[in-house]
């Protein structure tokens, strides 16, 4: 009897501990989608679900808050020669989608071509989805600010942006 009794706890504690695997389903929820936590640099690392940008391409984004909901992108994907693109951003929530970013451009040029489903939102990445075309993802990475060699492109309309302030 004493051997039936060691024998079913040793089985127990084996069972336990056979038992405590690691939980590896947690995954990070991120950060809250506000204007505080996407406020900042990004530079888009991939776009239409996974593409590299083109050797010498680049799309900055710069979200600003604390004087209004403000954008600027620098971008030479689309044109010519490099562009910087200015308008106002807004957020909002759609019970079925999340939190959604819609665009409108300075000096009446109208509103961005899509809106955009913010989400996997971290300190170093986001992604956003367009709300029309979930083809149309675009991975953004957190970056320390723009290349001083594309502000440069740009130096005389920056200053006298300042000047109107």
């Amino acid at each position: 009897m004493k051997h039936l009794l060691k024998f079913t706890l040793l089985l127990m504690f084996a069972v336990s501990f056979a038992s405590c695997e690691k939980d590896n389903s947690y995954q990070d929820p991120g950060l809250e989608v506000t204007p505080y936590n996407i406020s900042g640099t990004w530079k888009l690392d991939s776009w239409n679900n996974g593409a590299s940008l083109a050797e010498g391409s680049y799309v900055y984004l710069e979200l600003e808050y604390r004087d209004g909901y403000r954008f600027t992108i620098y971008q030479n994907l689309d044109s010519f020669g490099p562009r910087r693109i200015t308008g106002d951003y807004a957020l909002y929530t759609d019970d079925a989608l999340g939190t959604v970013i819609r665009g409108m451009y300075d000096y009446e040029n109208g509103d961005w071509t899509s809106r955009y489903i913010i989400s996997d939102l971290f300190s170093d990445r986001m992604t956003w989805t367009a709300t029309d075309n979930a083809e149309n993802v675009s991975v953004y990475g957190r970056c320390d600010g723009i290349p001083q060699e594309i502000l440069d492109l740009y130096k005389d309309e920056i200053d006298a942006e300042k000047e109107d302030k």
